[in-house]
C-alpha cells in the first residue's frame, strides 16, 4: 500500500496529498460525530446535541476543506519551508522552520479553517466572526501544546515528500478536535430576527 502511495505521490504530488488530506479531514469529522459528540457530555461542551445521526454535509465540508484547501496549501508550504529556511546549521534550520511554521502559518491556517467551514456552511459574516471568537483562541492554544513537537520531529526525521502524510496521519486526532471545536462554537449562534 505504501509503495502505491509513494509512486502516486511522485507522479501526482499535489493531487495525491489533496486527496489524502480530504479523506483524513472527513474521517476526523466522522470520529468527532460518532465517538465524541454521540456521548452525553458534561461541562462546557454540554450544548452539543447528541443526535446519533450522521451529519453528512458537515463531513463533506471537512473533506472539501481538506482536499480543496489544506492539502494543496500544506504541500506548497512544506516545500517553501524546506527551500527558504536555510540557516547556518541543520539544527538552526530545523528550529527556524518550526518557528516560522508555528508563529506565522499555524495562526493563519486555524483562522482559515473556521472561516472556510463557515463559508462552506453558508454562514454569514457575523456568524463566522462569532465562531472565530469562541473557537479560535482555544484551538490556537491547543495547537501550541501539540504541534511544535510534532513538527520538530517531522522536519527532522521525515523526507519532504512524506511530511504531509505524516502530519495528516497525526492530524486525524487534530481534525477530530477541530471539527468538534467548530461544532461547539455553533452553540453561541442565535437565530436572526426578521422584521416584517
Amino acid at each position: 500500500m505504501f509503495g502505491i502511495y509513494t509512486r502516486t505521490l511522485a507522479k501526482y504530488p499535489v493531487w495525491t496529498q489533496a486527496f489524502t488530506t480530504g479523506v483524513l479531514f472527513g474521517t476526523g469529522d466522522i470520529i468527532a460525530q460518532f465517538l465524541i459528540e454521540s456521548k452525553p457530555s458534561k461541562g462546557k461542551d454540554a450544548a452539543v446535541p447528541v443526535t446519533g445521526s450522521w451529519d453528512v454535509a458537515r463531513t463533506g465540508r471537512m473533506a472539501i476543506f481538506g482536499a480543496g484547501f489544506a492539502g494543496p496549501v500544506l504541500h506548497h508550504w512544506y516545500k517553501f519551508l524546506d527551500r527558504k529556511i536555510q540557516l547556518s546549521t541543520p539544527f538552526r534550520s530545523l528550529l527556524g522552520r518550526v518557528a516560522v511554521d508555528q508563529l506565522c502559518f499555524a495562526p493563519c491556517f486555524i483562522a482559515s479553517f473556521f472561516v472556510g467551514q463557515g463559508l462552506l456552511a453558508g454562514a454569514n459574516k457575523q456568524t463566522i466572526q462569532a465562531r472565530l471568537e469562541k473557537g479560535y483562541p482555544g484551538a490556537l492554544k491547543s495547537n501550541y501544546m501539540v504541534w511544535p513537537t510534532v513538527q520538530l520531529l517531522n522536519f527532522w526525521c521525515v523526507p519532504l515528500q512524506h511530511r504531509l502524510m505524516v502530519v495528516n496521519t497525526f492530524a486525524l486526532g487534530w481534525n477530530t478536535y477541530l471539527s468538534h471545536v467548530n461544532q461547539t462554537s455553533r452553540s453561541i449562534e442565535k437565530p436572526v430576527e426578521t422584521v416584517v
